[in-house]
């Protein structure tokens, strides 16, 4: 019996780092936005990864809260995959949202006539351009968009499900495993949170860098575009 038992434990612990590996893989959302938003915003390699990491927590933190609060409130399996399954929409919209309000930002900035820039290095190793016209106001706005842009993506990751984990928490959470329990969530958080480092940080290296200015806009708008287009994937087409 405790042989057989052993043995579950071993496929459930091997399907939770299977099912996590592949939940971030598959996810365009996973990845795509940051490497993107990294390249586009100037953002060095360790600060984009960072960025994920702490996205990456937040995102498996909070379907963790809703699994162990409703294996707690004795809600069944069905209920909390309809929650999770509605949290992926809405934060499927919001980075539509995110992405179509980020690239509106840039063709904004388009038409007020930046035409050239300065590197600016700041102390956490970001390196970007520092837009201006030679006419009118000189705009260095970027303390602001470098606060937002990063607290913007956690609010929707915080929103973003982990639909695949409700399901490895429920088997130990009502059978009482509660270190079996411990384990899939800590394999699945770990797991997660790594490969989409990982992936962001080959993508990162992958994806040319913008370095002149005319590049550089249109890189903002290009960026927006394809977060929102990412979003719209996993929205319409479940990636």
């Amino acid at each position: 019996m405790f042989q057989l038992l052993e043995n579950a434990t071993s496929v459930l612990l091997g399907t939770t780092a299977t099912v996590a590996v592949a939940h971030a893989l598959l996810g365009i959302d996973h990845s795509i936005p940051f490497i993107v938003l990294g390249r586009s915003r100037q953002w060095s390699l360790g600060r984009t990864i960072v960025v994920t990491i702490v996205c990456g927590i937040g995102h498996v933190a909070s379907s963790v809260a809703i699994g162990g609060l409703g294996a707690a409130a004795g809600v069944t399996l069905d209920s909390l995959m309809w929650v999770e399954s509605a949290r992926g929409q809405v934060a499927a919209t919001l980075l539509i949202g995110f992405g179509l309000a980020y690239a509106a930002w840039a063709v904004w900035r388009l038409l007020r006539g930046v035409t050239h820039s300065h590197p600016h290095v700041h102390a956490d190793g970001t390196v970007h351009n520092h837009l201006h016209a030679h006419e009118g106001e000189h705009l260095h706005p970027h303390g602001m968009r470098r606060n937002l842009t990063p607290w913007a993506l956690f609010i929707i990751f915080l929103f973003g499900p982990c639909e695949p984990l409700i399901p490895l928490m429920v088997v130990p959470a009502m059978s009482g495993a509660w270190a079996v329990l411990a384990a899939v969530v800590a394999i699945f958080g770990i797991l997660t949170v790594v490969t989409m480092s990982v992936t962001v940080a080959i993508g990162y290296r992958l994806c040319p860098a913008v370095p002149r200015p005319g590049l550089t806009r249109a890189a903002d708008l290009v960026a927006g575009l394809v977060v929102a287009a990412s979003g719209a994937a996993v929205l319409f087409l479940g990636l």
